[in-house]
């Protein structure tokens, strides 16, 4: 195991022809002695070894360490591929979209994403660019003091290192070709939605909402936004359920303290300096009876204007069987295999996928951490144990002992001692 952590290292710093080097002498010379069974475990880590320099794609000889940034723009938005190489390896790339003023020159654009994107990481020695940068001798000083050393800016017009730009650029060129095509998918998504539904144009963002619990335990709401650009995910949001009168499992109930949640704090964002955007379009995952709670709220709220659909189920639950509700409407369906429904089926998915998630998480935390752990001897396996059985500490608190006796791995002495912490005279 040590041996194999020392060739890993040596394999990271830089090392990896000695590397080869020797795994090619140990394989000659198990194969001389005729072990050849160790010989083809040196011949297939040569192999494995191969592969990942391969799938580095570019490696430099003379740089060992920089990052690479090369900036493209077209259709009015901009790419900015990164890549970076340490110990003289590539050690992958990635592409990122900023959203930036169509008016913006890219020395700008480019000048503000490097500051923004070394705020909380150190920088190499070395930034290889593709465009010349606003403000270079502020951003190198701003760079060096962050990293402890000097740290330099290029712009390379010739050499290994050019060669590097060139081809960072060209997969900045192709990232951003791949993104201008996914968004014309995405809307022509739009308008078929607004075309089905008769909205006055193809919504901007679109919230949906679901809710999910287990009996009505550790409720939780959820929101998820899509857009032109597809889902954007940083605006998710989740609402943990803080009516504690409400009867379990009240989906309606639910979905207006959600809503009412949500909008209330639109409204009260709205009255800022920099107000944010309202959903264009508002989908709700039930049938008339949610989409009524939803519009009652909205009236009396005054966003009347936001056009709403609910998404229920179809017979036998089948995907593609879907019923669509909007105010004032009768319910109908989509044709089977028509883009516009697999879209909503995406949306309703993506909603159910982040509840789900949601509601998972703050039953764990409810796990981790309940009114049972100030029980003595309630440790917890037998606290999980609890909470299978009952569902929430709640109706631990409220069982009786004969019920808590009959919890697999409760014995009659922890039964009593559970009945008497919640059940003590004041």
């Amino acid at each position: 195991y040590a041996a194999l952590v020392t060739q890993a290292q040596e394999f990271l710093t830089g090392g990896a022809q000695e590397l080869r080097d020797k795994l090619t002498a140990a394989m000659q010379a198990a194969s001389a002695a005729q072990d050849f069974e160790q010989a083809a475990l040196y011949r297939d880590r040569i192999r494995a070894l191969s592969a990942v320099q391969a799938h580095q794609g570019i490696n430099p000889g003379i740089v060992r360490e920089a990052d690479v940034f090369a900036v493209c723009q077209q259709g009015g938005q901009t790419c900015i591929q990164l890549f970076f190489f340490r110990s003289g390896q590539n050690w992958g790339n990635r592409a990122y979209f900023p959203r930036a003023d169509r008016s913006l020159p890219i020395s700008e654009i480019l000048s503000a994403f490097i500051g923004q994107f070394y705020d909380n990481k150190p920088p190499p020695g070395l930034l290889l660019l593709s465009h010349p940068v606003d403000e270079a001798e502020l951003l190198t000083e701003a760079l060096s003091i962050r990293a402890g050393r000097k740290v330099k800016l290029s712009v390379p017009e010739r050499g290994e290192k050019k060669a590097l730009v060139a081809h960072a650029l060209n997969n900045a060129r192709e990232a951003l070709e791949r993104k201008l095509a996914e968004s014309a998918s995405q809307e022509k998504l739009l308008r078929g939605l607004a075309d089905s539904l008769d909205l006055p144009a193809p919504p901007q963002r679109i919230e949906v909402y679901d809710n999910s619990h287990i009996q009505g335990t550790h409720p939780v709401g959820a929101m998820i936004v899509a857009g032109p650009d597809g889902f954007q995910k940083a605006q998710y949001r989740k609402f943990n359920i803080r009516d504690t009168d409400m009867t379990p499992g009240d989906d309606y109930a639910m979905m207006r303290e959600v809503l009412t949640r949500r909008f209330r704090r639109l409204l009260r964002d709205s009255k800022g300096d920099n107000p944010p955007q309202r959903p264009d379009l508002v989908i709700i995952d039930g049938g008339a009876g949610q989409l009524n709670v939803a519009r009652d709220i909205l009236a009396e709220l005054g966003l009347a204007e936001i056009a709403l659909l609910a998404v229920s189920k179809g017979p036998d639950r089948d995907a593609g069987r879907e019923r669509f509700h909007q105010p004032g409407k009768p319910a109908f369906s989509l044709e089977p295999r028509h883009p516009v429904l697999y879209f909503l089926q995406r949306l309703r998915d993506e909603a159910h996928r982040f509840a789900i998630g949601s509601h998972r998480t703050r039953r764990k935390g409810a796990v981790a951490t309940s009114p049972l752990d100030a029980i003595d001897g309630i440790g917890p396996k037998r606290k999980r144990a609890l909470l299978n059985h009952f569902g929430s500490a709640k109706d631990v608190s409220r069982a009786g002992l004969t019920d808590l006796k009959a919890v697999p791995g409760i014995s009659a002495a922890a039964a009593q001692r559970i009945y008497d912490h919640f059940n003590a005279p004041d």
